[in-house]
């Protein structure tokens, strides 16, 4: 296929692994990754599955060693029951979305139609993107069947919440006030020096009995300046990270020393402190009732790929692996 074929199908390659397991592999391959059943994966479909999947995850970054023995796994387990739930799908009789397909292949007629590679070439590229596209269809409606979990009864939805409570509890919020001296992350050290002494001077101001709004409004370069500095609440987890340890440390009306953050020098007053509180059934039983649909039809895709891999017969050649890093035990016992 000309280099430029191989470009049109490369977003194609990138949106589904499946696709590249959509016919099987003639039990004649050469160099074999797995064999699922009677279908054979060949070693070149498991590498260009992984590396889609690479590409997709660490873009063009190198993972750790110990990460890519693991993720490597990952990728292989995802090709081997992508060809058994394909095979399941064709088991049950359903039939690809033959409206979506042609509806996609005109849209390539429109947005490739100029292209003299297309015209050329039109035929041999639909007969390798088709079968992908119909692969995909086949695992999304295979999935929408076995995934199709009715919304739970108001026992059901009561029960998960009980079990689950740490998913409904409302976080910790804090209301603070702040004088932020801005600085251009790119500024020299002397400018950041020289907001700092700015910072110290005005803490001592504060620390004297300075009124904080007053001079919000007249040094801070945070919006809430116009407010005397005061903030909304907002939960812990959502300040800056450098912010975190200084806020836990005060109490109600207490003054922070001044702080380093990405945009600036930062004086903090914490002005009140909610503490995190469990919500009442009656307040979530809608999002209860959905995350317990969401993993109900999550258990039983997994509970069908369980089933699937224990009734046909698997073999990986793992020396398509790095080899994963021994555990400590493993380490003292060698």
């Amino acid at each position: 296929m000309p280099s430029a074929s191989r470009a049109f199908l490369a977003p194609l390659y990138a949106a589904t692994l499946s696709a590249l397991l959509a016919a099987a592999v003639p039990a004649h391959a050469g160099d074999r990754f797995a064999t699922v059943g009677e279908t054979v994966i060949s070693a070149a479909d498991y590498q260009r599955a992984l590396s889609v999947a690479m590409r997709k995850k660490y873009y063009h970054a190198k993972p750790p060693e110990a990460e890519y023995a693991k993720f490597q796994r990952e990728v292989g387990d995802d090709v081997v029951n992508r060809v058994l739930l394909l095979a399941e799908a064709k088991r049950r009789g359903i039939q690809p979305d033959r409206a979506m397909i042609d509806a996609t292949v005109a849209g390539y007629d429109r947005q490739y139609g100029g292209s003299a590679n297309w015209k050329a070439n039109r035929e041999k590229m639909l007969a390798a993107v088709v079968p992908q596209l119909e692969a995909e269809s086949l695992l999304d409606r295979l999935g929408k069947l076995v995934k199709n979990v009715p919304e739970p009864s108001e026992a059901v939805a009561r029960a998960y919440y009980e079990k689950h409570k740490d998913l409904f509890v409302e976080p910790e919020q804090v209301k603070l006030s702040v004088i932020l001296l801005k600085v251009d992350p790119s500024s020299p050290q002397a400018v950041w020096n020289s907001a700092k002494d700015e910072a110290q001077a005005i803490h001592r101001r504060l620390k004297a009995g300075a009124d904080f709004a007053e001079l919000a409004k007249l040094h801070s370069g945070d919006k809430s300046a116009a407010q005397g500095g005061q903030m909304d609440y907002t939960h812990r987890g959502m300040l800056p990270e450098a912010v975190h340890g200084v806020v836990d440390a005060l109490k109600p009306r207490d003054l922070s020393e001044p702080v380093q953050l990405l945009e600036g020098i930062a004086i903090l007053r914490l002005d009140d402190r909610r503490a995190a509180q469990q919500r009442r059934f009656e307040q979530v039983k809608e999002r209860a009732a959905d995350l317990w649909q969401r993993e109900e039809a999550q258990a039983r895709w997994d509970k069908l790929i369980a089933e699937l891999r224990r009734a046909t017969p698997v073999r990986i050649d793992e020396s398509h692996y790095a080899p994963l890093p021994a555990t400590p035990e493993k380490a003292r016992a060698g």
